[in-house]
């Protein structure tokens, strides 16, 4: 019997090594498109059900079903985020931004976007911040929030009891992020792991929780990207604490940006007029409705060749324009504008592909900003501020009232109404929910601090915090 072939031997090692290479990342592939599609499904089917509830029911408040409808595309548009940046980086075609960010505010709104989350779980959030903190630094604000609200979710999901923390030091241009909670913790062994895709942890409450293992796995290489670090310690049953560092120099210059807390309601001085070219009618509906009620002039346009036409007729002062259009494209009719009109004309591309950024940059000096879609709002609005030097007029909103985190006991006749919501939250009947909480708060008059956290769970379609709320005040 001869003795086999040393490099044949070789070579099929070599292929069994890449068959086992193969199924481990179709495995891998396998568990992520099923994670992806349940998180996406999730936020879809509350939008999805809540556009139906408005459709059938005129007596439901616009003004609450808005906010969840929002706060579920906020959960889709943050999750599409997340791979398009896994993108990105694979292609190496990452752009880093250097804005000027109103870093206190940044802050300020990442902390009042868990507040409810926080609230409903019986959380105490809260925020530190170094007086030596300047009001505003530059950097990249899309990946700054990004990595912020990847550690101060991932500290509520995994904090069943107790306080998410975080903490903001400023020494030499450099902040000291820290985000530290009382969760589960991290054992010894998973430490070195948390950051790798799909990983969340061996235990068994970690495999529970929603999710696909992609957000600290995100926030480590976007950390990197930044030129920043970070690190974990964590001690098990206990808490966890990551902090990350990165340079955030302040401006020569600081500009006047929105009071954090406040609502813009105008802005001084003369009229200023704002041209829309976009080729979805919704887009443009929406731009018009907001810029219209904060004093702007606007006028729209459905491509390229009206929007030029428009621009002749029509003194603006900024244009808002989609790259992907029927017929010209926003890069040729930004080349227009730019030729004719001058540097004074301000113009802001919008797309949906923030790679069209790079397919334009040979363009960029025909551009001043980029903003991609969905459109934040809020950030639109202090990007027009910064490029035409507004001074906005403001409005205080007025501060909501704290849900008090430990409820006080119930009576006895609470408990056929407990088992009748908790019946109801395990089908997620949400009509059935907002009805039994009022009959629940009409009968049993001394419930209403409990019926209050229930209905913020139930606004926030946090249904797993809510049967947890009920499960610990039937106890």
């Amino acid at each position: 019997m001869t003795a086999a072939n040393p490099s044949h031997a070789a070579t099929l090692a070599e292929l069994q090594r890449a068959r086992v290479t193969a199924e481990a990342a179709n495995e891998a592939k396998t568990r992520y498109l099923v994670a992806v599609s349940h998180e996406i499904r999730s936020p879809l089917n509350v939008i999805y059900g809540y556009a139906q509830l408005l459709e059938r029911d005129d007596t439901l408040s616009g003004a609450e079903v808005g906010t969840i409808i929002r706060r579920s595309a906020e959960h889709v548009t943050n999750l599409v985020e997340g791979l398009l940046e896994i993108s990105r980086i694979e292609s190496g075609v990452l752009t880093i931004r250097s804005d000027l960010i109103d870093i206190r505010g940044l802050f300020d709104h990442i902390v009042d976007m868990f507040r409810m989350q926080a609230a409903a779980k019986g959380l105490a959030l809260t925020l530190d911040v170094d007086d030596r903190l300047p009001a505003q630094v530059k950097g990249d604000e899309k990946r700054l929030r990004q990595i912020l609200i990847n550690l101060v979710s991932n500290a509520i999901k995994y904090t069943q009891s107790g306080s998410v923390a975080v903490k903001v030091r400023y020494r030499s241009q450099v902040a000291d992020i820290e985000v530290r909670d009382t969760g589960i913790g991290i054992a010894a062994g998973d430490l070195d792991r948390v950051f790798e895709p799909f990983e969340r942890g061996n235990s068994a409450e970690a495999q529970s929780q929603p999710g696909i293992g992609l957000g600290l796995a995100i926030t480590r290489v976007l950390t990197s990207v930044l030129g920043g670090d970070i690190a974990v310690e964590s001690e098990l049953g206990v808490g966890t604490s990551f902090r990350f560092r990165i340079m955030l120099p302040a401006p020569m210059v600081p500009s006047r940006a929105p009071v954090q807390g406040a609502r813009i309601t105008g802005y001084a001085g003369p009229p200023r007029t704002v041209l829309v070219i976009d080729d979805d009618p919704a887009q443009r509906a929406i731009l018009q409705a907001l810029l219209a009620a904060l004093g702007f002039v606007v006028h729209t346009a459905a491509n390229g060749t009206e929007g030029l036409l428009l621009a002749e007729r029509i003194p603006a002062d900024i244009v808002l324009l989609d790259i992907q259009m029927p017929g010209m494209s926003g890069w040729d009719v930004a080349a227009h504008l730019r030729a004719t009109h001058g540097a004074a004309l301000r113009i802001v591309m919008v797309s949906a592909d923030v790679h069209e950024l790079h397919i334009g940059s040979e363009s960029r000096s025909n551009h001043n900003a980029f903003v991609t879609k969905p459109v934040e709002l809020d950030a639109l609005i202090s990007l027009i501020g910064t490029q035409l030097d507004l001074h906005w007029d403001e409005a205080a909103v007025p501060d909501l009232p704290d849900t008090p985190a430990n409820l006080p006991p119930l009576p006895a006749a609470a408990l056929p109404f407990l088992d009748r919501l908790r019946d109801l939250a395990r089908i997620g009947h949400l009509r059935g929910l907002e009805n039994a909480l009022d009959i629940f708060e009409q009968a049993i008059p001394t419930a209403a601090p409990s019926v209050a956290v229930l209905r913020r769970q139930l606004r926030d379609l946090d249904l797993a915090s809510l049967q947890k709320t009920l499960d610990d005040a039937a106890r």
